[in-house]
C-alpha cells in the first residue's frame, strides 16, 4: 500500500494544504475510533448468534477488499474510501476475533496487547534511528511480503484442488514456525509506513494523503493483528 511508486504517481503541491505527520496520526487515530465501534458492533451479534459471525465476516471481508482496492487506484478518493473501509474491517474483525475468543478464551486480548505493544515498540525503535530503513531493507521486506503472498495463494489454489495442507493450520512446529516468521514480516512493515508517512509529510504531499498513510498504516496492523491470532491459536493448541 506504501512505497517509493506512491511518490512517483502524486505530485507534490505547495502552500499550506499538504500532508503532515501529526495530521496522519490524527487520520490513524479516527480509522482505528471506526473500527473498533463496528468491531464491538459485530463482536455482540456474533456472540448472540454464531451464524451471524460467518454473515459479519464475509461482508466485512469483501467490503473491506472493495474500498481497499478503490484507494488504492484512486488515491484522491482516500478520504472516503479509507473510512468505509476502516468500517467493513471492524464489521470482519469484530466477527472474526468472537470466533476465536470462543474457542481460546481470551485469545483476542493477548493478539490487541501484542499488536499495540509491536507497533509502538517499532515506532519508538523507528525514531530513535535503532531501525533504519536502508534500501536494501525496504527491498529485503517487500521481497518478503511478496513471497508470502505467493506462499499464501499457492497454498489456497492447492487447498481447491483438494491437496491437503493442514500444515499450514495445525500446531506442528512447523506451522507455529511459518506463522512466527510472517509476524514478524508483518510487524516490519510497519517500519515501511512509518518511512513512507515522514517521507510523504517531508516532501509536500497533497492533504489527502494523510488519509491514504493512515489508511496504509491500517492495512498493516490488520494483518499484523490477525495473524498474531493465527499464531496464538497454535500455541494454545500445544
Amino acid at each position: 500500500m506504501l512505497n517509493q511508486k506512491t511518490f512517483d504517481r502524486v505530485a507534490p503541491v505547495g502552500g499550506q494544504d499538504v500532508m503532515t505527520l501529526s495530521g496522519t496520526v490524527n487520520k490513524t487515530a479516527i480509522l482505528l475510533l471506526i473500527l473498533v465501534f463496528a468491531a464491538s458492533f459485530t463482536w455482540e451479534q456474533a456472540a448472540e448468534n454464531s451464524q451471524a459471525a460467518t454473515t459479519w465476516t464475509m461482508v466485512g471481508m469483501i467490503g473491506g477488499l472493495i474500498c481497499a482496492m478503490v484507494t488504492i487506484f484512486k488515491k484522491n478518493y482516500a478520504p472516503i474510501s479509507a473510512p468505509i473501509y476502516a468500517a467493513f474491517e471492524g464489521l470482519f474483525l469484530g466477527a472474526l476475533s468472537m470466533i476465536f475468543n470462543s474457542a481460546y478464551p481470551g485469545i483476542v486480548t493477548q493478539a490487541v496487547a501484542l499488536t499495540f505493544g509491536t507497533l509502538f515498540a517499532l515506532l519508538l525503535a523507528y525514531r530513535s534511528g535503532l531501525i533504519k530503513p536502508t534500501e536494501n531493507f525496504k527491498l529485503g521486506i517487500v521481497a518478503a511480503t511478496g513471497g508470502i503472498f505467493f506462499f499464501y495463494l499457492v497454498t489456497m489454489i492447492l487447498g481447491l484442488f483438494g491437496v491437503d495442507m493442514s500444515f499450514m493450520r495445525g500446531s506442528s512446529t512447523l506451522s507455529i514456525g511459518i506463522s512466527a516468521v510472517v509476524v514478524v514480516i508483518a510487524a516490519l512493515n510497519l517500519v515501511l509506513d512509518f518511512d513512507f508517512i515522514e517521507n510523504g509529510s517531508e516532501q509536500g504531499l497533497p492533504k489527502y494523503m494523510e488519509w491514504y498513510g493512515a489508511f496504509g498504516l491500517m492495512v498493516t496492523l490488520i494483518w499484523l493483528y490477525i495473524e498474531i491470532l493465527h499464531l496464538l491459536s497454535k500455541l494454545r493448541e500445544r
